[in-house]
């Protein structure tokens, strides 16, 4: 008989309690960006119908950003992941209702503030993998997610404006487009995270301005179209940018 949820916690409860740190846990939002699609990852729960953001434990030799690298390796095989910690969670009955016919003693039944993480990864690099508590994990499009367990949904809202809020700053784009990318790729990444369309040539003129891309030989060919130009970000002016932020905003 397939081991549910529940009785995976009851069964690693103990060993959690010796392996991690009491009250703390995190929550990731992965955010990949895929045919004109922001996409998050999600995990569906084993033997239930509920759906999570990737999270874990602290272990007790790890710091918070140690742990959600760990965690997010285990679930995608990514490495040197753009990781970026957004807001904590703290709500006293945030988990209440998920674990209200659960034994009281259990270790996850306890109070736990949640450190949320947004990470920015390369879609095509990423092979999702679920854990012991999860039947499947897979990408969703950001417009056509699944309810979420506890505050998961708040949590993915708060990471959602966080990107926004960053984006307007700073390059996001290197961290979620292939290595070459068309600027209407680029715009398209930016019209789904600011929720709203932007000018093709109000773009082009600003983007240009911000001198972090280099226009590449050639054209991606196909289509009945003129075939665009590729462009790719150039490492240094990046860097740069990433430091110092952009002058203006969108």
């Amino acid at each position: 008989m397939e081991q549910s949820v529940y009785d995976l916690l009851m069964s690693k409860s103990e060993k959690h309690r010796l392996e991690f740190l009491p009250h703390i846990s995190i929550d990731c939002v992965v955010f990949g960006f895929h045919e004109a699609s922001l996409k998050v990852l999600l995990l569906k729960m084993k033997g239930e119908d509920t759906w999570s953001l990737p999270g874990g434990y602290v272990g007790k030799q790890e710091d918070l950003e140690e742990a959600a690298n760990r965690i997010l390796e285990e679930r995608t095989g990514a490495t040197n992941i753009y990781l970026q910690q957004f807001k904590v969670f703290s709500d006293p009955n945030r988990s209440q209702h998920f674990f209200a016919e659960m034994p009281d003693a259990l270790w996850h039944k306890q109070r736990f503030v949640s450190v949320g993480f947004y990470a920015l990864i390369p879609y095509l690099s990423v092979t999702p993998v679920s854990d012991e508590a999860s039947d499947v994990c897979l990408w969703c499009d950001i417009h056509d997610m699944p309810a979420l367990m506890m505050d998961h949904q708040q949590i993915f809202e708060g990471a959602l404006l966080s990107l926004r809020r960053e984006l307007t700053y700073k390059p996001i784009g290197y961290n979620l487009l292939p290595e070459e990318f068309t600027l209407p790729e680029l715009q398209k990444l930016y019209e789904i995270i600011l929720g709203r369309k932007l000018n093709r040539g109000n773009f082009y003129r600003k983007i240009m301005a911000y001198d972090v891309l280099d226009k590449l030989e050639g054209a991606r060919r196909g289509g009945a179209h003129k075939a665009p130009y590729l462009y790719k970000f150039n490492q240094e002016k990046y860097k740069a940018a990433l430091h110092n932020g952009f002058k203006d905003n969108w």
